[in-house]
């Protein structure tokens, strides 16, 4: 191992793991012994975001996934959340 600094000696004794992934951001910043996210600041309520990191709220923002229920709604909105009934043809309605 050579000499015992910081160097590269010492980086063979390092085997284990302090963060694992967060269960609410997906990163591996979840701190083991800590119980805490450095990610996103999982288990306090509000997530955590700078000012200082506008790069990375926008990276974590509402539209950068998949919005599986966020993306129907301006179409559903337009037609004032009706369900369970049939859309009046164009041809039939113009006349």
């Amino acid at each position: 191992m050579g000499k015992c600094g910081k160097g590269t000696g010492s980086f063979g004794k390092r085997r284990n793991k302090t963060h694992t992934s967060c269960r609410r951001c997906g990163r591996k910043s979840y701190h083991i012994q800590k119980q805490t996210c450095s990610g996103c600041n999982y288990p306090a309520a509000k997530k955590r975001s700078f000012q200082w990191g506008q790069k990375a709220i926008g990276r974590k923002t509402t539209g950068t996934g998949r919005m599986r229920h966020l993306k129907d709604l301006p179409r559903r909105f337009k037609n004032g959340f009706r369900e369970g009934s049939e859309a009046t043809p164009k041809i039939a309605a113009a006349v």
